[in-house]
C-alpha cells in the first residue's frame, strides 16, 4: 500500500523548535508499522510553505498526488494551510482515499472540523461526543479513535527491569504551566514533596525528546493534568470571540455569525481531554498519576494500570501513599506498560482505521 502522508514536520510549524508531535508519532509509526510494509511518501506542508509559500505548496501537493497515485492520502490538518478546493479535487478526481485525523474536536469542532470534514472520504475523532455532532451535520464516515503511543520511540531502555527500576526523580511533570497547574504544583511542594517540572514557562525550560523519555522511565511518579485551561476565562481568551489577527499583526472584528461558535469553542476548551501523554508515559514503563478525562477509563483501569486523582488534596495524599509503597508503583507501571503495548499503540490504531476504510483485511 502506498500512503501519501500530509502533515506538519516541525513543532507548531516552527523549524527552530525541532520535530513536532506529528513527526515523532504519526510519521514515524507509519514508516515502521507492520514491519515497514507500506510505502510512505512524506509531504511536510509546513516545511514547504517556509521555503516556497502556501500557493506553491498547494500546487506541489496536487502534483504529488497525480504523480504518485497513492492508495491513501493521510492528512493531519493544522489550520487552513491546505486549500479546501485542493482537498476536494483530490477526493473527487484522484482515485485516492482521503482521510484526516482531527485533533481537539472537544473544542475545535464548531470553529474548524465541521467545515472541513465533508471534504474527506473518511475522518477520525478522539472526542467521544463528536460522532453525534458529525451526524447532525450530515457526515457519516467518522471513526472514533484515540491518541496512543509510538512504541518504536516511546519505550523503556533495552536493559530496563520492572522489578529493579533505577529511579532518578520522585515526582515529575512535563508540560506547560497552563491554567492552575503552577498553583497546584506549588501547593504540593508546600506540603513537602519536590516536583521537577519541564516545559515552556517552567524554570527548567523545554526538554528534548530523548530526555523526556528518560524522565518518564526514571520517575517514581509521572504527574499529568488533562485540563489545559483554568476555571475562569481570561480577557485575552474572551477577546478572541470577537477579534481576529491578520498576518501583518493588525486586529479586525470577526463576523457576528461566528461569535456563537467561538463562544462554544472557548467553553468546551475547559473539558478534560485525553492526550498523547496518557499513553506515552505507561509506554515508557512509567507510573502514571493523572486527573480524569473524557472516557480515559475505557483505556486504562484506575488503581491497576494508572492512578487518578480528583483535586490538589487528593493528589498530595496519593503522592505520599505511593512514594511509601514502591512495590505498588512498580506493579501498576508494569501493568500499564503491558496494556499500552497490547491495545494502545499507533500501529494498532492505524491498522483499525485502515480496516474500517477498506484498505486492509
Amino acid at each position: 500500500m502506498k500512503i501519501l502522508y500530509i502533515a506538519m514536520k516541525y513543532d507548531y510549524g516552527d523549524l527552530t523548535r525541532g520535530f513536532g508531535f506529528e513527526h515523532y508519532n504519526f510519521y514515524d509509526s507509519l514508516v515502521k508499522m507492520n514491519d515497514s510494509r507500506y510505502q510512505i511518501i512524506y509531504f511536510p506542508f509546513d516545511e514547504i510553505i517556509s521555503k516556497k509559500g502556501r500557493q506553491e505548496m498547494n500546487r506541489e501537493l496536487l502534483e504529488t498526488v497525480w504523480r504518485e497515485k497513492p492508495n491513501l492520502c493521510f492528512f493531519f490538518l493544522f489550520t487552513d494551510e491546505i486549500k479546501k478546493e485542493v482537498i476536494k479535487e483530490i477526493s473527487e478526481k484522484s482515485g485516492s482515499i482521503t482521510f484526516n485525523w482531527f485533533a481537539d474536536d472537544h473544542w475545535r469542532f464548531d470553529i474548524f472540523s465541521k467545515y472541513w470534514a465533508p471534504l474527506f472520504h473518511w475522518i477520525s475523532t478522539t472526542d467521544s461526543r463528536a460522532p453525534e455532532k458529525y451526524k447532525k451535520i450530515g457526515y457519516e464516515n467518522v471513526i472514533k479513535t484515540q491518541w496512543a503511543c509510538n512504541q518504536f520511540l516511546y519505550k523503556p531502555p533495552a536493559n530496563f527491569n520492572f522489578e529493579k527500576p533505577e529511579y532518578k526523580y520522585d515526582v515529575t511533570f512535563i508540560g506547560q504551566p497552563h491554567g492552575n497547574r503552577k498553583r497546584i504544583v506549588n501547593y504540593v511542594k508546600g506540603a513537602g514533596t519536590d516536583i521537577q517540572c519541564w516545559g515552556n514557562g517552567w524554570p527548567n525550560g523545554r526538554i528534548l525528546q530523548e530526555k523526556m523519555i528518560e524522565v518518564f522511565n526514571t520517575s517514581k511518579i509521572n504527574l499529568n493534568f488533562t485540563k489545559s485551561s483554568g476555571r475562569f476565562l481570561s480577557i485575552k481568551e474572551i477577546a478572541k470571540i470577537f477579534l481576529n489577527r491578520r498576518a501583518d499583526g493588525s486586529l479586525y472584528l470577526r463576523h457576528p455569525l461566528s461569535w456563537y461558535d467561538n463562544l462554544k469553542s472557548l467553553w468546551h476548551k475547559q473539558r478534560e481531554m485525553i492526550k498523547g501523554r496518557n499513553f506515552e508515559i505507561p509506554g515508557c514503563g512509567g507510573f502514571f498519576l493523572t486527573t480524569n478525562a473524557d472516557n480515559l477509563q475505557d483505556y486504562y483501569e484506575d488503581g491497576k494500570e494508572m492512578v487518578l486523582f480528583k483535586d490538589a488534596n487528593d493528589l498530595i495524599d496519593k503522592i505520599k501513599y505511593y512514594l511509601g509503597n514502591e512495590e505498588k508503583i512498580k506493579r501498576i507501571a508494569k501493568a500499564g506498560y503491558r496494556r499500552t503495548l497490547k491495545d494502545h499503540t499507533y500501529e494498532w490504531r492505524f491498522n483499525e482505521i485502515f480496516k474500517k476504510i477498506g484498505l486492509i483485511k
